[in-house]
């Protein structure tokens, strides 16, 4: 079965046999307003370390400048609100590039649309729909995940999700309506292969339109991840660095330092 060897990929990435890696993820947020002119916007730039299958953001910038307390304050509620939605007990990292879970393929029921070439490599092309009847909802993402649909791509021969469209079949309320409801969600995730089974989310794009209290509320999103190295091949570099460092005779400037720089120190 198709997605069922893509859920064991996953769980293979969950126990360590994806080396570690490091990357920069920029993110922009733009809320909408009724006419449909942004009112504010918003970018971050992350670094994201991945470590024995599980990711780790340091907020660097949040519009160009160094992000404030308060925006630190934001990103730690922020990651607090998810676990609480997703019911995610983990308190040192997250599990974003193994979404793809037993528990949530439990959910949906998938068709084998076709295969089909995406970046070069052949790719199953898969569509899912919730299952039906509904399943029990135990927190609150449940209750959104009744109402997903969409279509995944997964690589032929990895089995790692290349592609993820996703939308939403009909309004989901928050506490009964009372906090706010979302009414529209479109979203689009792509998965990027930098090494040899190794795989990760690269770009994205979202649309959302709910109602929080009283308000209208329109967002819409966007990420992109580049400069992925191995977490290993850096602490050898810079061992090489110092080893060479340590090795110049008494006097000599490093030979990595151009005319006119001082001693590094």
């Amino acid at each position: 079965d198709i997605v069922q060897k893509a859920v064991d990929r996953g769980q293979q990435g969950q126990q360590g046999s994806v080396p570690d890696f490091i990357y920069r993820k920029s993110t922009v947020t733009e809320e909408i307003d009724t006419a449909g002119k942004v009112k504010q916007h918003r970018e971050k730039l992350y670094e994201i370390s991945y470590r024995d299958g599980l990711s780790h953001a340091k907020l660097l910038q949040v519009n160009g400048h160094a992000p404030s307390e308060a925006d630190l304050k934001q990103q730690s509620d922020n990651e607090m609100s998810v676990r609480q939605l997703t019911g995610d007990k983990k308190k040192n990292g997250d599990n974003r590039e193994n979404f793809l879970t037993a528990e949530l393929a439990a959910r949906f029921d998938f068709t084998l649309v076709g295969t089909t070439n995406l970046n070069g490599r052949t790719t199953y092309q898969v569509a899912f729909q919730p299952k039906n009847p509904q399943l029990p909802v135990r927190h609150m993402v449940d209750r959104l995940l009744n109402q997903l649909s969409g279509t995944i791509w997964i690589d032929a021969g990895e089995f790692e999700v290349a592609r993820a469209e996703v939308s939403l079949g009909k309004e989901v309320n928050l506490l009964g309506g009372i906090i706010g409801s979302l009414k529209k969600l479109s979203y689009t995730l792509e998965r990027t292969r930098v090494a040899d089974g190794v795989w990760f989310s690269t770009l994205s794009n979202g649309d959302f339109l709910g109602r929080k209290l009283l308000d209208q509320t329109h967002i819409k999103t966007k990420s992109q991840s580049v400069h992925f190295h191995k977490l290993a091949q850096i602490v050898e570099t810079d061992f090489a660095k110092n080893l060479r460092r340590f090795r110049e005779p008494a006097g000599e400037a490093p030979k990595n330092c151009t005319e006119g720089n001082g001693p590094l120190h």
